[in-house]
């Protein structure tokens, strides 16, 4: 448990430091009104920032906030707005989820392997948000937890792929853009598995607590 609360906050100051480092470089491009040179990473930004940002600033909140959600202490002394937040997350994660795959579709600068792992892995994210909401509403807690614990597993990933780029690179030789795309596969296949590794370790003593934070 100690080091997953380690880890964690690691891998959102990466996801939350690149995305700043987005809106900075975007802003710079679009106020001099610049569109970097085709094959550039920053290209797609340029070209479709709408749609890029529609994807990026839900999905910051939901990368931040989230984790707020799995702190037992918040939840057994604020369950009110463990409640109230909760929705906005999900609602959050729901839109970067549907924009995320936009992005994936439309400027994917892994090609069709980043475009497919984004289809793969975002439908099965945001499946994870519906289920979860959905058992919440049934007052199944413990499903709920899981189904929200893979779904944040997922989002997380996207600060593991920033890792494993520069893996791939060194160490098998590909370029920015051949190593994108499969850093994709693997970390949000990693992430995936990790949840289900966690869920499964951690269930018998969560289910017992559960029934806690089941009444309205």
């Amino acid at each position: 448990m100690a080091v997953v609360w380690t880890i964690l906050p690691l891998l959102v100051l990466i996801t939350t430091v690149f995305a700043v480092r987005r809106v900075v470089e975007d802003a710079a491009n679009i106020r001099a009104g610049v569109v970097p040179p085709e094959g550039s990473f920053e290209r797609g930004y340029a070209q479709h920032p709408v749609l890029a940002y529609l994807h990026i600033v839900p999905g910051v909140i939901f990368m931040v906030g989230a984790p707020l959600q799995f702190v037992p202490r918040i939840r057994r002394r604020h369950l009110r707005w463990h409640r109230r937040l909760g929705r906005l997350f999900v609602i959050s994660g729901l839109a970067a989820g549907v924009f995320a795959i936009a992005v994936g579709i439309v400027f994917p600068f892994g090609g069709r392997s980043e475009t497919a792992a984004t289809i793969t892995f975002g439908s099965i994210f945001l499946f994870a948000l519906v289920k979860a909401f959905l058992q919440v509403r049934g007052r199944n807690v413990a499903a709920h937890r899981e189904w929200m614990i893979r779904a944040f597993a997922i989002g997380l990933g996207v600060s593991t792929i920033r890792l494993w780029i520069p893996v791939l690179q060194i160490v098998a030789g590909m370029s920015f853009q051949r190593s994108f795309g499969i850093a994709f596969w693997i970390a949000f296949t990693m992430h995936l598995v990790f949840a289900e590794v966690w869920i499964r370790h951690t269930r018998g003593a969560t289910v017992a607590r559960s029934a806690n934070f089941a009444a309205p």
